[in-house]
């Protein structure tokens, strides 16, 4: 059987993997300053299973689940947010744009 030591050790590498690799693909999208081929749909579908993922894990005050989840989730809504803001910027330049 596995120490407790060892398991919160393990709680810690989705903590910092799920919300380090969202930030990638948010500075991404900053720094391209285009929403072209990302799917707002799919990021807020993220967003809502990192909830449901928190509530299920049932683990309200571990902080390994705050940031693998709650974390995550947040930064999946603020890049559809921001998703969301980058094409409505590009079809008030533009009428025809998509």
């Amino acid at each position: 059987m596995m120490s407790l030591t060892w398991l919160e050790f393990l709680g810690w590498i989705p903590a910092v993997v799920f919300p380090l690799a969202t930030v990638v693909q948010f500075v991404a999208l900053i720094r391209a300053k285009t929403a072209d081929g990302v799917s707002r749909t799919t990021w807020a579908l993220f967003g809502v299973a990192n909830v449901a993922m928190y509530l299920f894990a049932e683990k309200y005050l571990a902080l390994q689940a705050i940031f693998a989840f709650l974390g995550t989730a947040a930064l999946d809504f603020a890049i559809v947010a921001y998703a969301t803001w980058l094409k409505r910027q590009r079809s008030q330049q533009s009428p025809n744009a998509r």
